[in-house]
């Protein structure tokens, strides 16, 4: 049975990790874009990071120029701009196609796992996939879904996790 520890995907650095450092861990993974109008939820996603990590809880960035444009930096520049403009501490990945024939591994599983409105594809930009910590999706979020209203669900799966 497929989990998150069976992918592995690229930092901002380039260097390639395997997501099976977070086994273990309630995981959010998030396509983020730097240029969108859901952008400022990246604060939201770096206070709950900050408030709940040290209880097994990740979010994993993955930036994504496939809605809109949002996102046409380099991984310099994505990291530069979510550090400097939103404190983001968060483990930031390398830009990744969520849809389409290119989309990463990961994203194909996520969708597969939770379908959305869309089926099986990512509506938009901060379309969110609460993993527990046995590796399996819990829930998708739609992009207008802030962090905050998240909060609730991540705790459950934690304290799930812990009991």
């Amino acid at each position: 049975m497929t989990s998150l520890s069976d992918f592995t995907a690229a930092t901002l650095t380039g260097q390639e990790r395997p997501l099976a450092e977070y086994a273990g861990d309630v995981v959010l993974v998030v396509n983020t874009a730097s240029q969108c109008g859901y952008t400022p939820q990246l604060a939201g996603l770096e206070e709950l990071y900050a408030e709940l990590k040290d209880d097994g809880f990740v979010v994993l960035g993955f930036p994504c120029n496939q809605f809109g444009g949002q996102e046409p930096g380099t991984e310099e520049e994505i990291g530069e701009f979510c550090q400097v403009n939103y404190g983001v501490t968060f483990p930031m990945f390398a830009k990744v196609d969520v849809n389409g024939d290119d989309a990463h591994p990961l994203f194909e599983w996520l969708k597969n796992e939770k379908k959305g409105l869309l089926g099986g594809r990512i509506k938009w930009n901060f379309t969110k996939f609460l993993v527990g910590r046995d590796g399996r999706v819990i829930e998708r979020y739609s992009p207008t879904t802030e962090p905050s209203e998240i909060a609730a669900d991540v705790r459950a799966a934690l304290e799930a996790a812990a009991a």
